[in-house]
């Protein structure tokens, strides 16, 4: 029986604390517009049984993104890693839960050449798959030939729940949900490594 390891033919990018920094104080948010510690902040305003308390919430989550955006910058080794990939023609991509007016403000402070974005005010926020799959449409390359890489757990339930490989980045901790994902990085550009041992597609036997 033979096993086929598929090549990684594009790779998309979390934004917030996998390409650059980010300062979010979700405790500080969440006790802000009441939401429980444990719950899902986005999921949180959803359900709020007014659009005003929807609108309002939201302002709050907006006001903290913008101002995190002002101080956001590049994570070490980004810069070499997404050029190195750029070198090798696998198409790159971001998907993030920020709204778009701060993930613009990040992207134009910390330039990068990544063109293709899609905030939750594009799509549904991860985990829902939505962004992923719209993706790998428009790239034309099927879903079992990308790569999603992020830092957190919504970043490997987002890519599973697309059928795509997940590549944790834990540079410092590694989280208990890290056996989740299918690759674990600790530097990031051990991506290009990964990516370069599956430029081919492999044959188990």
């Amino acid at each position: 029986m033979t096993t086929q390891i598929e090549a990684i033919y594009g790779v998309i990018f979390d934004l917030d604390g996998t390409l650059v920094s980010s300062e979010l104080d979700f405790s500080l948010i969440k006790a802000q517009i009441g939401c429980p510690s444990e719950q899902d902040l986005l999921d949180y305003i959803a359900q709020l049984p007014s659009p005003y308390m929807r609108e309002e919430a939201m302002n709050i989550v907006h006001q903290h993104e913008l101002v995190d955006a002002q101080h956001a910058r590049i994570l070490p080794g980004v810069s070499e890693a997404v050029e190195a990939l750029k070198a090798r023609g696998i198409p790159m991509a971001i998907v993030t839960r920020n709204f778009d007016k701060a993930a613009a403000i990040k992207l134009q402070n910390n330039p990068l050449p990544i063109n293709t974005v899609l905030t939750r005010s594009d799509a549904p926020a991860k985990p829902d798959p939505s962004a992923l799959n719209a993706i790998a449409t428009l790239w034309n390359i099927s879903v079992e030939n990308l790569l999603y890489v992020g830092d957190y757990l919504y970043d490997i339930q987002a890519a599973h729940n697309a059928n795509m490989r997940a590549c944790l980045y834990a540079p410092e901790i590694t989280p208990t949900y890290a056996a989740q994902a299918d690759y674990v990085l600790h530097d990031f550009f051990e991506l290009v490594g990964l990516v370069d041992s599956y430029s081919e597609k492999i044959e188990l036997c």
